[in-house]
């Protein structure tokens, strides 16, 4: 039986997920989730992700959120199968793995997600104008995240070594929609960056993924 993820095609969240399923070549059904009715804040969703939020996981008996999680247990339950995201049998690639899946979350995921949230979401779901300091004091946090990146980048063509990882997958969503802003110049504009979006931009389970999010 196919397992289940619920959410949206749109979601930065819900695709990080579609996205890791794709590059494992695992079957799975997307189940929608009215998130304009408050669907995820009904008991039915509660009981699969108790904070309220998209994705949800249910795979057999088991039922998980939160969607880094969620792509860690898929890519360690599949790692002999698709691509290899997390390079379990080395154990020092297995770290640098692991040590910029914390640099996405901790460092890049809260420079860049408010910026997206003021350019694409205030002003599309809301009809609401984007607060330009909020976005000001964020783009000076990004740039000096995307300094790190591309001073490694330069050294490396993926973040954890010479190979595509969980960690460069991670950063796909919320870069897709970046690219969509007058913010896109901060990845642009540094020429190492710029070949590393672009080549994991590129990947074949992303642009199927990418489309549901136009």
């Amino acid at each position: 039986m196919a397992l289940k993820v619920y959410g949206i095609s749109k979601s930065t969240c819900t695709t990080r997920v579609l996205t890791c399923l794709g590059e494992k070549g695992v079957e799975f059904e997307l189940v929608p989730v009215n998130m304009s009715v408050g669907e995820h804040k009904q008991p039915a969703f509660i009981s699969k992700n108790p904070f309220g939020q998209i994705p949800a996981l249910e795979d057999g008996e088991l039922t998980l959120f939160e969607s880094r999680a969620i792509t860690r247990y898929i890519a360690t339950k599949h790692k002999d199968q698709g691509t290899d995201l997390l390079k379990l049998d080395d154990l020092k690639e297995s770290a640098a793995v692991n040590a910029w899946l914390e640099a996405e979350a901790h460092h890049y995921n809260p420079a860049i997600s408010p910026i997206v949230y003021q350019r694409m979401v205030i002003p599309v779901f809301y009809n609401g104008t984007p607060d330009e300091k909020i976005i000001e004091a964020h783009v000076e946090k990004l740039n000096k995240v995307l300094d790190v990146y591309e001073e490694k980048l330069s050294k490396t063509k993926y973040l954890a070594g010479d190979f595509f990882s969980l960690a460069d997958l991670h950063h796909l969503p919320y870069t897709f929609y970046l690219m969509q802003t007058p913010e896109a110049k901060l990845i642009e504009s540094r020429p190492h960056v710029k070949a590393w979006w672009e080549d994991i931009s590129s990947r074949p389970a992303f642009k199927k993924v990418a489309e549901g999010m136009k």
